[in-house]
């Protein structure tokens, strides 16, 4: 998705906008087989390494307050993506895994969202991309 003239004193912080509304825009499109929300896109592809999560981890790792995610993660333990347990040792930490399917699924999500990264950010220098993950990494870590 091609963005027109953008002038140089525009916010970065909107452009972030703008840039995640469009990725989101081309992933539900190339993912639009799996008849996922971008809330349930995100989830499945922070748990893609395979590695259970509490609900607190993930939450943390997709951006999402836990009692957003609630509503995400009771959709896709009903498709059958994810299970919910409990961490040995401690009842009250929710685990949340993958399934087989919630494998396969989070597997085409990455696959996606890497293809898309690729295609996206191949013209840049090695010293651009290092630039843009710390800028993105400083927004994240801005606190309220």
């Amino acid at each position: 998705m091609k963005s027109e003239s953008v002038p140089s004193d525009w916010s970065a912080l909107l452009a972030l906008q703008r840039a995640t509304h469009a990725t989101l825009q081309v992933l539900a499109a190339e993912l639009a087989d799996l008849d996922l929300t971008p809330s349930e896109i995100n989830a499945l592809a922070n748990l893609a390494d395979g590695r259970a999560r509490t609900v607190s981890e993930l939450g943390a790792a997709a951006g999402t307050r836990p009692t957003t995610l609630t509503s995400v993660l009771d959709r896709l333990e009903r498709r059958g993506h994810i299970t919910r347990g409990t961490r040995p040792g401690d009842r009250r930490a929710v685990l949340v895994e993958l399934t087989p399917s919630g494998q396969r699924a989070a597997a085409t999500i990455r696959q996606a969202v890497t293809g898309l990264e690729r295609r996206a950010l191949a013209g840049l220098p090695d010293e651009a991309l290092v630039a843009l993950r710390n800028a993105l990494n400083a927004l994240t870590e801005v606190s309220s």
